[in-house]
């Protein structure tokens, strides 16, 4: 493990704001205790990702195998206060303060391992488990630091994290598949009479298009299902995952907008609009607060 010459939470907080992902602008409207836990967990999230997709060949796949098989270890170490490595220091304060279990970040590394092994998806039963592993479960790490009252808050996270992980999944189906991964699930493929070549070879053909409406759809099911888990009274507290919904939803609407061209640009939110969206969620926040105050 590295040694690192600043402090750990600086460690953890400059990996996130490098990074400029959708994360940080809405990481930014949390108080700072919340916003520093979240930036821990990202920075394990990160860390774990760079590891699965750095020098994507057959030839490193063991030698992943056996980096994952050391964050496991590693995780051991840190919820047994052991932690020595500068992103488990603070994350071993984050579990213990906000309770984390240890299991989602078990489960968030054998989500990674998939994209070793797995390139492929017979069903979308198997691509929602990935999803899952991957997405839900940060989700569910994020609730916990958020704090939630109602139990079905839990499920709330689920699906907005299977949202934004389709969601994703159809933004990057040229960069997975440069590296090797096809994750729109093979059954789909057969249902629409989509040939595999035609993703690798970047032929934008109709039955595409229409795979990947159908697969628009689906996710607009899993935004919907997600927003109405979300009980009017958790929404102060979860103002921040709104906030996630809202971008990558906005992305969403992007990816249709262009007629599903997702090979010819990688199409993103832009950083303005990320910016007026966060804005727009902390403001109503602020007032929907104020407003519960004097009731």
């Amino acid at each position: 493990m590295p040694h690192i010459a600043i402090t750990d939470s600086e460690y953890v907080a400059h990996l996130t704001a490098q990074s400029k992902t959708n994360f940080y602008y809405s990481f930014s409207m949390l108080p700072r205790d919340e916003r520093e836990a979240m930036n821990t967990v990202y920075a394990f999230c990160r860390t774990i990702d760079d590891l699965v997709d750095e020098n994507a060949d057959d030839a490193n796949t063991a030698r992943k195998r056996e980096r994952l098989a050391l964050w496991r270890r590693e995780i051991e170490k840190c919820f047994k206060g052991e932690a020595s490595h500068p992103i488990l220091i603070p994350m071993a304060k984050v579990v213990q303060r906000f309770r984390i279990p240890k299991q989602y970040f078990l489960t968030l590394i054998d989500g990674m391992e998939m994209d070793i092994i797995k390139h492929r998806y017979k069903t979308f039963e198997e691509l929602y488990e990935y999803c899952y592993s991957v997405a839900s479960v940060v989700g569910l790490m994020c609730i916990e630091i958020f704090g939630y009252k109602f139990e079905e808050t839990r499920d709330y996270a689920v699906q907005l994290g299977v949202a934004m992980q389709l969601t994703n999944i159809l933004r990057d189906i040229k960069v997975d598949k440069d590296k090797g991964r096809i994750y729109l699930p093979q059954e789909d493929l057969e249902l629409f009479g989509v040939e595999e070549y035609e993703i690798l070879l970047e032929q934008q053909s109709p039955r595409l298009r229409r795979l990947l409406a159908f697969e628009a759809e689906r996710t607009r099911e899993y935004y919907r299902s997600a927003r109405a888990l979300l009980n009017k009274h958790e929404r102060i507290t979860m103002f921040v995952a709104e906030i996630m919904d809202a971008i990558y939803y906005r992305l969403l609407e992007k990816i249709e907008y262009s007629n599903f061209n997702v090979f010819r640009k990688r199409i993103k939110v832009s950083t303005p609009h990320k910016i007026l969206i966060a804005f727009r969620f902390w403001i109503e926040n602020k007032a929907l607060a104020i407003f519960r105050s004097n009731e």
